[in-house]
């Protein structure tokens, strides 16, 4: 069996302004989150850890490495541009109050019907295209590792389309788990990589603290 723990990466500037980073945007990650990637690794101490898995986008690399680094035995780390944010185009950089302005129908589409989430609007990449690259990706790690522990570290869009996608969860459904906060740990498991089991979603106990739209998208 595979057991999968995603990780979403540590919470950055724009998450605390509350603006798109998506998959060329970018900001540093806040003081905080170093401490929040400590808690992380204490949580996977004794999950026996086999291999890392990142997306090469900064605030995932860094925190990927700084987890990778606590754990038993630092288990080997590969970054992959298949788990990279979904790409939102014209919206990344900038606040969502302000894209929810200049952008309503698609914002709409957004955060209420993202069964039609397609990027389409703001030349963004959508779900089809960002779902299948995730699930080739999850599909090589399962053939790879059967039986390991593997951790995924990536982000809030990329995972909750793709984790939703492999739990077989309607995309009118996409939001029913809840959303994803910054280094929270959600894990999944698979026997045959066609079926996939939810253990945990969005696991954030070990942070000790308050989530808020801030940290959880």
């Amino acid at each position: 069996m595979t057991t999968f723990y995603f990780v979403r990466h540590g919470q950055t500037e724009w998450n605390l302004e509350r603006r798109f980073q998506g998959a060329q945007g970018d900001s540093p990650l806040l003081p905080g989150s170093y401490e929040d990637m400590k808690k992380v690794a204490g949580f996977l101490k004794d999950k026996h850890i086999d291999r890392v898995y990142a997306s090469p986008l900064p605030r995932a690399k860094v925190t990927a490495e700084r987890i990778q680094a606590d754990l038993p035995n630092e288990p080997r780390l590969s970054l992959h541009s298949n788990i990279v944010e979904v790409g939102l185009g014209e919206w990344e950089g900038q606040a969502m109050a302000d894209v929810q302005k200049k952008y309503p129908e698609a914002y709409d589409v957004y955060k209420n019907h993202l069964e039609r989430f397609e990027g389409q609007g703001f030349n963004g990449e959508g779900y089809t295209k960002a779902v299948a690259r995730f699930q080739k990706m999850i599909q090589e790690i399962v053939a790879n590792h059967p039986d390991d522990a593997v951790l995924v570290v990536a982000h809030g869009l990329i995972l909750t389309f793709g984790m939703t996608s492999l739990l077989g969860i309607p995309r009118d459904q996409i939001r029913s788990l809840g959303g994803l906060s910054n280094t929270s740990t959600t894990i999944i498991e698979t026997k045959n990589g066609q079926d996939f089991d939810l253990v945990k979603w969005n696991e954030t106990s070990y942070l000790n603290k308050d989530q808020d739209a801030g940290t959880t998208i």
